[in-house]
């Protein structure tokens, strides 16, 4: 990108903008796996007027604009996003009315679920070990133990080009790991998410049990993006990975985690080029097996690096 229009943007946008506006940003410092070349602009508002401020400058620029979170689902290629990130990662705040909660699309999902319990209000137990935020876990309709965000979202407050806008659950359209807002030009700002009164205890009791679970089956101290490929109908995509062989195989530092065959992750110095090329393998391992072509549950965006 035209290093004079980055510049000219980056400016309006430190003069309009409360919060991180940096540029040439190295994504690998936003990912959950520690990868991924710079963007050419990356903004972190710290608060909703910023966030409205900043969209309002990038599409007046027109530069391609890709909002995320935490990066906890999500795999940037090695030559970078062009254009702008926008990090909601700190517009983050709830307050809870009767059974409903009212939280800001920054918010941690796990922190959601520890005030849920703290409140003796139960439904989001499944979110405990979900790392990312709620505006990403409503986009992609994020889940675990057979729950999922479609079961307590009540409404969703948007802000797109022409304002806000509030969508009730049915417009959104939820499907398995998806909704209708993705791939929209619009940014989750809060949602209600209604929850039904049950003891505190009883509620950490769950918790605690779906934590163990994940402990037990899932790879820590690693870097990853959690479950790498979406589960076909009927079957889990880490039992086909694990039956056709790939638990462990590598390229270069990345790896199919011997713990859970879903799970790839960077052991040290793997590059998104190396995730990609396992998950290649991984897949047409699969494709030959079975007959399924695993799809990826992980977004996975930016530019390859040029030679």
């Amino acid at each position: 990108m035209d290093r004079a229009v980055v510049e000219q943007v980056l400016a309006r946008l430190r003069s309009m903008v409360r919060g991180d506006v940096r540029s040439c940003e190295p994504m690998s410092r936003h990912t959950s796996f520690r990868v991924g070349g710079p963007a050419d602009l990356y903004v972190r508002p710290a608060d909703f007027p910023s966030l409205e401020a900043a969209r309002a400058i990038l599409a007046e620029a027109g530069l391609p604009v890709l909002v995320m979170g935490l990066g906890t689902n999500l795999l940037v290629r090695d030559g970078g996003i062009r254009g702008a990130v926008v990090s909601t990662a700190r517009l983050s705040g709830w307050r809870v009315d009767g059974t409903r909660m009212l939280a800001q699309s920054g918010s941690p999902l796990a922190a959601l679920a520890r005030e849920a319990a703290r409140q003796g209000l139960s439904g989001l137990e499944f979110a405990a070990g979900i790392p990312g935020t709620l505006g990403g876990a409503v986009v992609m309709n994020a889940g675990a133990h057979g729950m999922c965000m479609a079961d307590v979202v009540e409404r969703v407050t948007v802000q797109g080009r022409g304002g806000r806008a509030v969508l009730q659950r049915d417009e959104l359209e939820f499907t398995y790991r998806s909704s209708s807002l993705r791939g929209r030009d619009l940014v989750v700002v809060e949602a209600v998410l209604n929850l039904r009164p049950s003891s505190g205890a009883e509620v950490r009791q769950r918790m605690q049990a779906l934590l163990e679970v994940r402990r037990r089956t899932q790879p820590r101290g690693l870097p990853s993006a959690g479950s790498f490929f979406r589960n076909p109908p009927g079957v889990a995509a880490g039992f086909l990975i694990e039956q056709a062989g790939c638990k462990g195989m590598r390229v270069g530092g990345a790896e199919v985690s011997p713990v859970h065959a879903n799970f790839l992750v960077n052991l040290g110095g793997a590059t998104a080029a190396d995730i990609l090329a396992l998950a290649a393998r991984v897949r047409e391992r699969v494709a030959e097996r079975f007959g399924l072509w695993l799809e990826p549950e992980v977004e996975i965006v930016g530019e390859d690096l040029t030679t």
